[in-house]
């Protein structure tokens, strides 16, 4: 099972889980928290709704049906999707048993080559960010039919559906570098073991998934991601395959990751994007308006005091002392 994150900042972040459990209990049924589901039926998937949200499964299948094929991957793949549009948070916890955190944008399933959204009782879900949600889930299970049931490592599959559903967001890179200089970014094989379930611990395991994922094929792209899928249908190792694609070991290309991220993502890359950069700059900026401000005043001030009055005092006082009138003196007969 995968499940996708609302928006956070200016990027949107996913996640991966699988629960082998759900695949032979988990169902489509007719009616979800009181409310009876419909089926839409479209040629390669089929969305579930229900009536007042009529007008959106519309859209949503076309949507979905209309879809360009994904990174590596053949147009066909996927195929006989189940979206279910859920009206409300009960629906999808009862969709999802409850086991999907919070803040999820969405859930695959690919076992059941089915995705779960909520459309929150408005248009949302076909949004940016609902499109690329649905563009996501639409990768897992993609991505997951290829591979015919091989079970691909979580920062792979996060990665992927990632890089498939707009790729990796450059301005978030910094939180990457620093995490990466204080030693706090997880080993991408413990990505494999425990998945984050707090959102700042997941949006960390996303940003190093997408990005991993975009270094890997930079300069193969679809070709290589291509490759990389026969090969590793073909030995069913993804170890094997990788290594045989791409030259080198999972620990060293994660190595070669790293590098790649402090060196692309230096420091002034870090101070460029850092809101408190940002904020100690604008701080220092207006300090610097209120000096300047300060210093005209005074020289305002000073220029002021040496400015002749507008009445001077010999316009109209007497220079022998005769007093003043506003008629020169006349002449005495």
């Amino acid at each position: 099972m995968s499940f996708c994150s609302l928006p956070a900042a200016r990027a949107a972040f996913f996640a991966t889980l699988f629960l082998p459990v759900w695949g032979s209990a988990l169902q489509v049924p007719d009616s979800l928290d009181g409310e009876r589901y419909t089926r839409l039926e479209g040629v390669r998937a089929h969305v579930y709704h229900v009536g007042r949200d009529s007008l959106i499964a519309v859209d949503v299948l076309q949507f979905l049906d209309a879809q360009r094929a994904l990174p590596g991957l053949p147009d066909s793949v996927p195929q006989r999707v189940r979206a279910v549009l859920a009206h409300s948070s009960d629906a999808f916890d009862q969709l999802t048993s409850g086991a999907v955190p919070e803040w999820r944008a969405g859930v695959a399933i690919p076992s059941l080559q089915m995705m779960v959204v909520p459309t929150r009782g408005g248009p949302s879900v076909l949004s940016s960010e609902g499109r690329r949600t649905l563009r996501h889930e639409w990768a897992h299970l993609g991505l997951s039919s290829e591979l015919g049931g091989l079970r691909a490592p979580r920062w792979f599959n996060e990665g992927y559906a990632q890089w498939a559903s707009g790729g990796f967001d450059a301005t978030q890179a910094w939180r990457l570098r620093v995490l990466l200089a204080l030693g706090r970014t997880p080993p991408m094989d413990s990505l494999e073991l425990r998945w984050p379930s707090g959102r700042t611990e997941a949006e960390v395991a996303y940003l190093l998934s997408a990005s991993a994922i975009t270094y890997l094929f930079a300069s193969s792209g679809d070709r290589g991601l291509a490759i990389f899928i026969e090969r590793w249908r073909s030995l069913r190792s993804f170890e094997a395959a990788f290594r045989s694609t791409f030259g080198v070991t999972t620990a060293q290309f994660e190595e070669d990751w790293k590098r790649h991220i402090k060196k692309r993502y230096g420091w002034l890359f870090v101070l460029a994007h850092s809101t408190v950069f940002w904020m100690v700059l604008a701080l220092v900026l207006l300090v610097m308006v209120r000096v300047r401000q300060g210093r005209n005043r005074e020289h305002l001030a000073r220029l002021r005091a040496g400015e002749l009055p507008d009445d001077p005092a010999f316009w109209t006082e007497d220079p022998d002392g005769g007093g003043s009138g506003d008629s020169p003196p006349g002449v005495e007969a």
